[in-house]
């Protein structure tokens, strides 16, 4: 069992702990940095977990194999800085830095030798996942275009470059924005309590890289909407993927539409528990769940395996979404917006961190 601390208690840090609450025997939050006193409260009453009001008590007293930073981007650079100068590991929420400048900073602390990763949760969801293996199979063969409607900004970046086999190369950015009425949808508290249509901003956006093209495409609050559908195509050479469909072809003229399809347990005359078991592909699994037992939302799962991951980068394994990818796509998602507010085309310049980035092209 790893034991990890957390800097933090807001919403976005509470799916950490409930992914780590459903893997006692992988995982175990050990102790919570906060300076509010009803958060603090929360944290040891509700939780069992102990608080403290600063980062050297969490270290001295608890001394985890690594701390979560869940803290607004403005203020987790000089969070992660003192972990890199304490030799402790980290894994941030993301973004890691709300600026240019910021990202650059981080990034500057990986190059010097601290072990940060970034909880980028998106890419690791079923669906997301089960996806990305498919391109990484090379079932599509060459991707050349990858259009994503699902969440907004670095999230998005974050599965539509892995799509794409992007680095750090230059892109050219062209965006628009608009509003118009839309039902309305759940907020971070829970579901809405009346029905309404509201003014929504809506932004659409290419990014062109050298070798493909990207498409964005994100309405306000889409992804908590009752109307609004999440889509992500792909197209590569000999393939395409179309939400949750799979159309390949094989020899001359046979050509094959596969669904991506949710297995559920616990359905009908099954009494193993009610859980994803996993989603079934072109050659049965495309994805399954690697924690069983769990009962954990496709969010929750994400965040699990970015803590499993990160236990294991601690231990030597390699890295899964470091600071540099990070920065990437949150320097992509500045740019979009520069170029949405404007009107104007936005060409992005390669980063000192390119180099450090999983693809490099």
């Amino acid at each position: 069992m790893v034991r990890f601390g957390m800097v933090g208690w807001g919403w976005r840090a509470q799916f950490f702990a409930r992914a780590a609450a459903g893997l006692p025997e992988r995982l175990q939050l050990a102790g919570v940095v906060t300076t509010d006193p009803e958060r603090a409260r929360s944290v040891r009453e509700d939780w069992g977990v102990h608080p403290y009001p600063d980062l050297a008590g969490l270290l001295a007293s608890e001394r985890p194999a690594f701390v979560v930073v869940s803290v607004p981007p403005d203020v987790a650079a000089r969070h992660l800085a003192s972990l890199a100068a304490a030799g402790v590991p980290a894994l941030c929420e993301t973004p890691p830095a709300g600026d240019l400048d910021g990202l650059r900073a981080v990034c500057d602390l990986a190059r010097g030798g601290a072990l940060l990763q970034v909880a980028e949760q998106y890419p690791l969801q079923p669906l997301h996942a089960a996806r990305i293996a498919l391109t990484d199979a090379g079932v599509l063969g060459t991707v050349s275009m990858a259009s994503v409607s699902f969440s907004h900004g670095y999230h998005a970046f974050a599965v539509m470059r892995r799509h794409l086999r992007a680095g750090g190369g230059p892109v050219v950015v062209r965006a628009a924005r608009a509003v118009a009425l839309s039902e309305n949808g759940n907020t971070r508290s829970g579901p809405r309590h009346q029905a309404e249509t509201v003014p929504q901003e809506r932004i659409t956006a290419t990014m062109e890289w050298g070798h493909a093209l990207g498409l964005y495409d994100f309405e306000q609050n889409q992804h908590r909407s009752y109307v609004r559908l999440p889509h992500v195509a792909v197209r590569g050479a000999t393939g395409e993927i179309s939400d949750d469909r799979l159309r390949v072809v094989h020899g001359l003229d046979e050509v094959r539409t596969v669904h991506l399809e949710r297995v559920v347990a616990g359905q009908d005359g099954d009494l193993s528990g009610h859980e994803l078991m996993g989603i079934t592909g072109l050659e049965g699994w495309a994805w399954r769940n690697p924690f069983m037992g769990a009962r954990l939302a496709d969010d929750e799962i994400a965040v699990a395996e970015c803590l499993v991951r990160m236990a294991a980068h601690v231990e030597g394994a390699d890295g899964f979404y470091g600071v540099a990818e990070a920065a990437q796509d949150h320097y992509l998602w500045l740019c979009l917006q520069q170029a949405a507010a404007s009107g104007e085309t936005v060409r992005t310049d390669v980063q000192p961190w390119a180099d450090q980035l999983t693809v490099t092209a």
